[in-house]
């Protein structure tokens, strides 16, 4: 369990460099007068790469184990932060596009762990192993949270600075604390036929899609609700309340993960799913009403972020008992990257529909509500997967 808490604190520090650009959003719109179109572009772009790139990790986790690819992550990710300091300190936008595509590398992260958090359980409690390690995502939370807060009290280069920090104390801690589970063997498949492997999966394709949904809105909203809040509630949020509200949005779907992948170890992933996609389709709707800004829209919120987190469990979950072993970082990578894809395209279709004359996103949360559906019935066409079969099935070793 601690090797696995080690990635989870490590996923925690990637995530939170992956969204350093989101929570100051505000800062950047005003400094270099962006407009929606421009402002949708550069929160999408962390998230694009982040989510084609853990393709890749996944893969080389495969080949090389957690314990490398976490270091190499983490160190990879730093320049990236200090690019996105430079650029916001000369108040450049193409260099904080550039900037902000090197931010994606920390958000491969996620796609190291799973197979790593993976080894050190068996099947049937592996639902638990990838809810706690996803618990990391928690990094949005500090980030919406801590960085509006830490520009506030220290500055903007001292804040990017103390997040570079905490990336390379981190790195050393992995590289000098993790080690690979003993049920863990090296892949020497090379990296394409290993993906080209993953796509000739159908359980790949199920599981991208569900979690495009799930996870995709998870990052949608971190990414985009400060955005959203500070346009439909001018006069009642600020960024720093907007950044409050988003890292309680992100603290939800955090708690829930975990709990999802229980409950899946225990009554199976679909059951989960169904329950997770019906709840993001009901508060969905409700938030397109654009009710009052208050108590309600703050439950809302939570309870969406809660039932993306509940089915973030439930797919990963799902994959284990679904995958050759042999297979699951490569799987894992191909899902992580459509989660990751399904969070890229929500916050340019949110900028392109969003109707100026009502102060509206009614349309873009529709469409939601649409492909929500669509995932619903694909979801209870799908065939269980239990992992206290998938272990019945293992051969036994004396």
């Amino acid at each position: 369990m601690t090797q696995v808490i080690i990635a989870t604190l490590a996923s925690t520090v990637g995530f939170w460099a992956w969204m350093a650009i989101a929570p100051l959003q505000n800062i950047y719109a005003e400094s270099m007068a962006l407009d929606q179109g421009q402002m949708s572009i550069l929160l999408a772009m962390p998230v694009l790469v982040g989510a084609l790139g853990r393709i890749v990790v996944g893969a080389m986790t495969d080949r090389f184990g957690g314990r490398i690819m976490f270091s190499a992550v983490l160190l990879l990710g730093v320049p990236a932060v200090l690019l996105v300091a430079l650029a916001g300190s000369i108040g450049s936008y193409p260099l904080l596009l550039v900037a902000a595509f090197l931010l994606g590398i920390p958000g491969t992260i996620f796609a190291a762990g799973i197979p790593f958090a993976s080894a050190w359980f068996a099947p049937q409690r592996r639902g638990f192993a990838t809810g706690v390690f996803g618990m990391g995502m928690i990094g949005t939370a500090v980030s919406a949270f801590l960085t509006p807060r830490l520009v506030a009290w220290v500055g903007y280069w001292p804040t990017h600075l103390l997040i570079v920090a905490v990336m390379v104390l981190f790195a050393l801690l992995v590289w000098f604390g993790m080690r690979e589970s003993p049920a863990w063997a090296s892949s020497h498949q090379k990296l394409v036929p290993k993906v080209v492997g993953a796509l000739g999966l159908l359980i790949t394709w199920k599981m991208s899609f569900l979690y495009a949904i799930v996870f995709g809105g998870f990052v949608a909203f971190s990414t985009y609700l400060p955005k959203y809040l500070i346009t439909i509630y001018p006069n009642e949020v600020d960024p720093i309340g907007a950044g409050t509200r988003t890292a309680l949005f992100a603290a939800a779907a955090v708690v829930a993960r975990p709990i999802g992948g229980v409950l899946a170890d225990r009554f199976g992933p679909k059951v989960v799913a169904l329950i997770s996609l019906a709840g993001i389709l009901v508060t969905a709707y409700v938030v397109g009403q654009q009710p009052p800004e208050g108590v309600l829209t703050g439950v809302v919120f939570i309870l969406m972020a809660a039932a993306m987190g509940l089915g973030m469990g439930a797919v990963f979950a799902w994959i284990g008992p679904s995958t050759p072993p042999d297979k699951v970082g490569a799987v894992t990578g191909v899902v992580a990257a459509a989660g990751g894809l399904g969070g890229y395209f929500p916050p340019l279709v949110m900028g392109a529909t969003y109707h100026a004359e009502t102060n509206s996103y009614a349309l873009g949360l529709w469409l939601l509500v649409l492909v929500g559906s669509a995932a619903l019935v694909v979801a209870g066409m799908l065939r269980d997967a239990r992992p206290q079969i998938a272990a019945a099935m293992e051969p036994k070793t004396s």
